[in-house]
């Protein structure tokens, strides 16, 4: 598992962050960074698998835990990248964070299985 430190806590605190991690035969990845209201971080895909559009432009709902796409009005599951609404029926990957003292860590090598 190769976790890269990709931003801190506080780079969190204005709403989904939208960066771009080193993959090492992809090259940068787009991720998008949210914390939920129960403090937890996670790191997702930043594309949108209907439209191809950053989801780090939508609005985040706290209520599903979910990006919603600008475009289309899609909702993502933060937690496992499922599409929730149409009309994206694709999931996005979401991949392992870890939080060490203030330092977000994303490995975007192994994504994680959709639930």
């Amino acid at each position: 598992v190769s976790f890269t430190a990709v931003a801190t806590l506080s780079d969190l605190d204005d709403g989904p962050l939208g960066i771009e991690v080193d993959h090492p035969t992809e090259g940068a990845l787009p991720v998008v960074l949210v914390k939920s209201p129960d403090g937890d971080v996670h790191a997702m895909f930043d594309e949108c698998s209907h439209a191809h559009v950053k989801l780090s432009e939508g609005d985040f709902d706290e209520a599903t835990c979910s990006l919603e796409c600008y475009l289309h009005g899609s909702h993502f599951d933060v937690r496992t990248g499922a599409a929730l609404n149409p009309p994206a029926i694709q999931p996005v990957p979401v991949y392992p964070v870890r939080v060490e003292d203030d330092q977000i860590l994303v490995d975007v090598e192994n994504p994680l299985k959709e639930n």
